[in-house]
């Protein structure tokens, strides 16, 4: 799996206009910000222009839209941005305003997206960490919500919207969202309420910025809008538009199937707290390995427990040499009970060379999980290159794999490496990977 790089602003990019709740003008703008900042938003009309996490522990009300607090200083409505930032592929970011809440504009996250393409984005020099949810978790509310997020390879959400007394049941599923997903079917869903919440919104002091122009009003069994609807399940989108923005206040990129019934900020930002709670834990339940130095060896059962592979992907018996911190040198007994024996080739077995590179990225990243910070974490190929097969590698042949960092730069590693039967190269390259959660 070849490692993807994080993304942030090439450029700032400045929206003006009214928030939905305390109705005031306000201008946003969106900066560029460094490899593994994450989102802040930053109020520049106080002193000290302080800075609020975008996380889930800094939440302090979810009524109608997250709010999010650090001591006194607040900002509303955050749900919409951070969705926009997510979806179209933003890793970091700093969301300045000089007001509590960003602009509503027609209540969709579309103003965000054309502000983020204003800006343009840009790659970064790290590997984007992205937290593949591999148990179901699952939250239900009192009220009747229910999120559950299962296993899945992508990120994918579907959402059943139920408003009060089972009016406007809509459902939308989505395919793997993605920038050019997200910006089609997701971004132009607008925030919608009922008529009969207006009153008691507004005497709590909420919504002094509502109007048809960014907000869709269902009176009945009639909608009221300044356009018509841009989809028939614009709702149930819409819907989907804030569980993006509220899971990502876990502070975790992941990829899972998020399925819901009847969500709102609420429930969200709870299994966005279950979400950030479970992967914290499981970042605990790996237990620090002890790799050693000099010519100490490491068996079968020691690089298991630094290495993810098992059989049949792991391609190192034993380690039998380290050089200080940047060399060291694995051994791969080659049998005819290989499993990739049985088709290449059955008549000539022959090992195939790419698993001779993933044997060199293993040992080559064994180098790297010395480490301490680097403990728990996994190799991705970033890019392989100068890559030689000098002779093939054969049953009975014993595999010495050496590999020797070029330049380490945080958790970005290059290394040379190389296989040898009988003191013959049988392959080399140059491999460039990344260490990521």
């Amino acid at each position: 799996m070849s490692a993807v790089n994080e993304r942030t602003l090439a450029n700032p990019a400045t929206l003006e206009g009214t928030s939905l709740h305390t109705g005031e003008k306000v201008t946003l703008t969106l900066q560029p910000a460094p490899a593994g900042h994450g989102y802040k938003f930053r109020r520049i009309d106080l002193p000290d222009q302080p800075f609020i996490d975008a996380d889930v522990e800094k939440v302090r009300t979810v009524e109608r839209a997250t709010t999010l607090a650090e001591g006194s200083v607040k900002v509303h409505t955050v749900e919409h941005v951070i969705s926009a930032l997510v979806g179209m592929g933003v890793d970091n970011a700093i969301i300045e305003m000089d007001s509590n809440e960003p602009p509503i504009g027609d209540g969709s996250a579309q103003p965000f997206v054309e502000l983020i393409k204003q800006a343009g984005t840009i790659e970064q020099d790290q590997p984007r960490k992205t937290w593949e949810i591999r148990e179901t978790m699952h939250l239900e509310t009192k009220n009747g919500s229910i999120i559950t997020i299962v296993p899945d390879t992508k990120l994918r959400i579907s959402v059943t919207n139920v408003g009060p007394e089972g009016r406007v049941t809509q459902y939308f599923s989505s395919g793997e969202i993605t920038p050019e997903s997200y910006e089609k079917e997701i971004a132009p869903a607008r925030t919608f309420t009922f008529y009969e919440d207006i009153k008691p919104l507004l005497d709590k002091g909420l919504i002094k910025g509502g109007s048809l122009e960014n907000a869709v009003v269902i009176r009945g069994e009639n909608v009221m809008s300044k356009e018509p609807m841009r989809f028939t399940n614009e709702f149930a989108r819409h819907k989907a538009l804030d569980i993006i923005g509220d899971l990502m206040l876990s502070g975790k990129r992941f990829t899972g199937h998020v399925i819901a019934v009847a969500p709102g900020h609420g429930p969200n930002t709870q299994m966005a707290l279950k979400m950030k709670k479970s992967y914290n834990l499981l970042r605990k339940m790996i237990p620090p390995v002890k790799i050693p130095d000099g010519e100490a060896v490491m068996d079968v059962n020691d690089i298991q427990k630094v290495l993810p592979h098992r059989y049949p992907f792991l391609m190192v018996d034993r380690v039998v040499d380290f050089n200080g911190d940047d060399e060291c040198t694995g051994v791969k007994n080659v049998t005819m009970n290989e499993p990739y024996f049985q088709g290449h080739f059955p008549g000539h077995p022959v090992m195939p060379g790419v698993l001779q590179v993933e044997a060199m990225a293993q040992v080559a990243s064994i180098l790297l999980l010395k480490k301490p910070e680097n403990q728990g974490k996994i190799g991705y190929f970033m890019s392989v290159n100068d890559v030689k097969w000098r002779r093939p590698v054969v049953p009975g042949d014993v595999l010495f794999i050496e590999a020797k960092l070029l330049k380490v730069r945080r958790n970005i590693g290059q290394a040379e490496c190389r296989c040898l039967v009988n003191g013959e190269v049988a392959s080399s390259g140059v491999l460039k990977f990344a260490l990521m959660d």
